[in-house]
């Protein structure tokens, strides 16, 4: 079973980077491919880096980012709808607070300076969209994104539904992470996303969109530093390749490990990807319009919206033991359910709908899921007889197949 991992997840990166180098289908790297699944998408994420819209002292790129909103809006009027994911506040921050770069680097020192950056430059980026959008005769809306926004499953879905019915409205979602208090990304507790790159990845996929482009510094995925001799852009991304990676812009936190990693888990999702150079603000019609510009990770089948919420988390918040008989079953039948009636044993302390590990009788881990009761009601349920609480209960669904994944499953 491949369990999702955190972007922060050294053996995440090691896997992405191990990866052998190969072309695809025996294609040079830079054979154009057809893309009519990305030009047919009718619901599309755009994130683009700091890179992007701020120039290397924090002022922000006012002529890139109005023929940004010129592409989008062109978009829009084809009849897309389109959702924002943009970076770049603590990056204007800085350069409106006057603090030096050292000062609002990603460590736990900074991690005050960079919420007082975050909190000045936000108001400043999106004043600055608000007014674009408006002369182009479009609305926008500011979403600000926390981590704990996907923890409880209802409340990611009614996030994600929020979002898409701002989308359907004809208002563009300008979305960021709400950096003034989320505070530094080096704690002690998980995370779900570690950057931008990776919250655009989960909303595309959360949202049930069609096409997500990432917009960097650079003209897609290559082999090796895209500023070393030789250097080819891989037009399709293989699970197979691997590459040589460089520095990040220094700019923002997400390097282009961090877009490999957050394409492959958006593709999983069941979303069409494409890392792309926003510097030619024309890419944003050549993507989805099919054309052969930077990488394209192409979807996979798309799982249920519950099993990519599930995929989101490494760590869940119990454990919960099935019998040997439950364990085939699930395994044996892509519609089979799990009831109270199966489980041996609970552990941890969770609330209905949370994720949690799924056990066989032996104790290995085959699966996670979310279940519809929490760990006390189940607790309660295993030590009451049959006959003291009554058949129907102890045969009540505990997790329905949509709500769960297990053995082969592959989500991420």
């Amino acid at each position: 079973m491949l369990r999702p991992q955190s972007l922060q997840s050294s053996r995440a990166m090691a896997r992405i980077l191990s990866r052998q180098l190969s072309t695809k289908n025996g294609m040079d790297l830079n054979t154009p491919v057809p893309r009519q699944s990305i030009a047919n998408a009718n619901k599309v994420v755009i994130k683009v880096g700091t890179a992007v819209v701020a120039k290397g002292d924090g002022r922000l790129a006012l002529a890139r980012m109005g023929g940004l909103v010129e592409e989008i809006t062109s978009l829009k009027r084809s009849g897309k709808e389109v959702m924002l994911v943009s970076s770049g506040a603590i990056g204007v921050g800085r350069w409106r607070t006057g603090m030096a770069k050292d000062d609002v680097r990603d460590t736990p020192e900074n991690s005050i300076d960079r919420q007082v950056c975050a909190a000045t430059g936000q108001e400043v980026l999106m004043s600055t969209y608000d007014m674009m959008f408006q002369r182009m005769g479009m609305k926008c809306a500011q979403v600000l994104i926390t981590q704990n926004d996907f923890v409880n499953q209802n409340r990611f879905f009614a996030l994600t539904d929020t979002i898409s019915r701002i989308a359907k409205l004809g208002i563009i979602p300008i979305i960021n992470e709400n950096d003034v208090v989320t505070g530094s990304h080096f704690g002690d507790s998980p995370r779900v996303f570690s950057d931008n790159d990776t919250l655009a990845a989960l909303l595309a996929s959360g949202t049930d969109s069609d096409g997500l482009a990432l917009f960097t510094d650079v003209e897609g995925v290559f082999d090796k530093p895209p500023d070393q001799p030789g250097a080819k852009r891989i037009g399709v991304w293989d699970d197979k390749h691997a590459v040589e990676i460089g520095a990040a812009s220094g700019m923002g936190r997400g390097g282009m490990a961090s877009k490999i990693a957050a394409a492959s888990l958006a593709a999983n999702g069941g979303v069409n990807t494409v890392v792309a150079s926003g510097y030619d603000v024309r890419n944003v019609q050549r993507v989805f319009h099919g054309e052969d510009v930077g990488t394209l990770f192409e979807a996979k089948e798309r799982p249920t919206k519950s099993q990519r919420w599930l995929s989101f988390f490494m760590d869940a918040a119990g454990e919960v033991t099935i019998s040997q008989a439950a364990h085939d079953r699930l395994l044996g039948c892509p519609d089979a359910k799990l009831t109270l009636d199966d489980v041996i044993n609970v552990d941890g302390h969770f609330s209905a709908l949370e994720p949690v590990r799924l056990l066989d009788h032996t104790g290995q881990e085959f699966g996670m899921g979310v279940t519809h009761l929490g760990a006390d009601e189940i607790g309660t349920t295993l030590e009451a007889s049959e006959e003291a609480i009554g058949e129907e209960l102890h045969k009540m669904d505990l997790m329905k197949r949509g709500e769960m994944y297990v053995g082969d499953d592959k989500l991420s």
